[in-house]
């Protein structure tokens, strides 16, 4: 199985931000612990804090691989955008978050991608990645 995880804004710092929220681990570590894992599953990793880079890679990966795990970060309680996008695809997207979203603040309880993603994971830290890549059919 071919995926991609597509990190947005200010997770490029996990391990270094709100460790309490984000954990201690980078996330370079974190894909190495799901690679060694999943040993049958081809898993490549994105990150921008670009709105429009995600975007563009939502389309590029839209319609070749098996799965996305996309963590939009902020941009998923901002982005119209990236949810269209989600919405526009052929391949599956499973949303996942490192901490339990509903239990922050207010505002991130509203999510752009949900309507779109096969499935919501929140709250379990990097395991939420793990857990992401066990719910993609296939």
């Amino acid at each position: 199985m071919h995926i991609i995880i597509i990190n947005g804004p200010n997770l490029n710092l996990t391990g270094k931000r709100e460790k309490g929220i984000y954990g201690e681990e980078s996330f370079e570590h974190i894909i190495e612990k799901l690679s060694a894992e999943f040993t049958n599953h081809k898993i490549e990793y994105f990150q921008s804090n670009v709105e429009g880079e995600i975007i563009n890679k939502l389309h590029e990966a839209g319609f070749s691989y098996d799965g996305i795990i996309l963590n939009a970060g902020g941009y998923t309680h901002t982005s119209v955008a990236i949810g269209d996008a989600v919405k526009a695809i052929d391949t599956p997207v499973i949303e996942v978050h490192m901490s339990n979203i509903f239990a922050r603040e207010e505002y991130r309880h509203k999510s752009f991608i949900s309507e779109g993603a096969k499935g919501v994971i929140c709250g379990f830290g990097a395991n939420s990645y793990r857990l992401g890549i066990m719910a993609l059919p296939g």
